[in-house]
């Protein structure tokens, strides 16, 4: 009897069905939490590349919908004021393609010219660049057989460049590739339905929450991502084009040819953060470099502009944006990097408001605990941990 009292003593703690029920929620808790990371892990890793390989269909519609959102206030403006939310959504993509259109005029036909006096200005060039590169003789050598095969190949396409030269940017677009034309339709389309059917679509969602609380936390969320978006991008696109009316004012005055066109093009470059205002240096140098004989002053457009954007970097920016939407430097490079590789260069215009966006609504929505969700009891613990937990809590229980 006391062997069989030792025995139930002994099986007691296991047979006890509490204890089965624990063990049973616990196992149910890892294998989804295992499954949970299995499924989010294979997400992340094929996401990219279903991005890049349907980049004809995801990049437009991505940049549609930031373009659309950045346009909510402006929608909002003309609707308090009584106009129809079809009319306010045309006026407000009718205003957004003007600005684009005359930003491109500027841009595109110029430098359509100046490409094609590339092959001309050569030796220019490389008279200007002969005190640097007679140091280095190897160098020379390189850069004499690059310069002829590059003059030599692209003297024939230049010229056929001249003659089919756009004259405006209609005649761009009209030679452009039939799926870029259907790509920026599909995008035209894709803004104007997303604002006209805005406040619909936000109310809708807001009504469908269950509960005040919930329905309070969506219109939150919505608003703070308007806000944010709007707001970062209407300030960005003020502040580099005053940059670009800076620098072209500078080069109007220096004497370089097509000074709003270069201004343009520091504008649009200083969009993409670190990489853009590098990128808009080396082709003012090298239209410096096209442009003028003596090498310290063909340098003079390059020098004009990094000086401006250190002051606009370092003093205007962060004065203008302030600390609400500063975002992680760490974060804007991982962004760059990742949107740059998956859609090129529009990713990487797209790179810092789609980081805003998550941001934004990670912050206003609670950032994932992924250590929490890893480490903390109901994940990762064992069964033989949690077994002997319970044991634990009973035995303090019954004593």
């Amino acid at each position: 009897m006391a062997d069989d009292g030792g025995k139930r003593e002994a099986r007691g703690p296991r047979a006890n069905p509490l204890h089965q029920i624990e063990v049973d929620d616990l196992r149910r808790d890892r294998l989804l939490a295992a499954l949970t990371l299995i499924i989010g892990a294979a997400f992340c890793l094929g996401l990219p590349f279903a991005l890049q390989a349907g980049a004809e269909f995801f990049l437009p519609l991505t940049a549609a919908i930031v373009i659309a959102i950045a346009l909510v206030p402006v929608l909002e403006w003309l609707e308090r004021r009584g106009v129809p939310s079809g009319l306010a959504s045309f006026l407000s993509l009718a205003a957004f393609l003007l600005g684009i259109n005359a930003a491109l005029a500027i841009i595109v036909v110029p430098a359509t010219g100046w490409f094609t006096r590339l092959p001309e200005s050569i030796p220019r060039i490389q008279s200007n660049l002969a005190p640097l590169i007679d140091f280095y003789s190897t160098l020379q050598k390189f850069v004499d057989r690059t310069l002829a095969s590059v003059a030599s190949g692209s003297e024939a396409t230049a010229q056929a460049m001249a003659a089919t030269a756009p004259t405006s940017v209609v005649d761009y677009f009209i030679s452009a590739a039939p799926s870029a034309a259907i790509q920026l339709f599909f995008a035209v389309l894709v803004v104007f339905f997303f604002l006209a059917g805005w406040t619909r679509l936000r109310n809708a969602t807001i009504r469908r929450r269950g509960s005040f609380d919930g329905a309070m936390q969506t219109a939150r969320v919505i608003q703070n991502v308007v806000d944010a978006t709007a707001d970062y991008l209407a300030t960005i696109s003020m502040i580099n084009a005053v940059l670009g009316l800076i620098v072209a004012l500078l080069l109007w005055a220096l004497g370089m040819p097509s000074p709003f066109m270069w201004g343009g093009i520091v504008a649009i470059c200083n969009f993409v953060p670190y990489l853009g205002p590098i990128v808009a240096a080396i082709l003012l140098a090298l239209g410096g470099l096209m442009t003028f004989d003596a090498v310290g002053f063909a340098l003079l457009p390059a020098l004009i502009f990094i000086g401006v954007h250190l002051v606009e970097a370092n003093l205007i920016t962060p004065l203008v944006l302030g600390r609400r939407l500063t975002v992680n430097p760490l974060l804007i490079l991982v962004s760059l990097s990742f949107w740059g590789w998956v859609w090129g260069t529009p990713g990487a215009l797209l790179a810092v408001p789609l980081l805003l966006i998550l941001q934004t609504i990670l912050h206003s929505t609670g950032t994932p605990d992924f250590a929490g969700f890893l480490f903390e009891r109901g994940t990762l613990t064992t069964v033989d941990e949690m077994r002997a937990r319970l044991n634990r809590d009973e035995t303090q229980s019954d004593g």
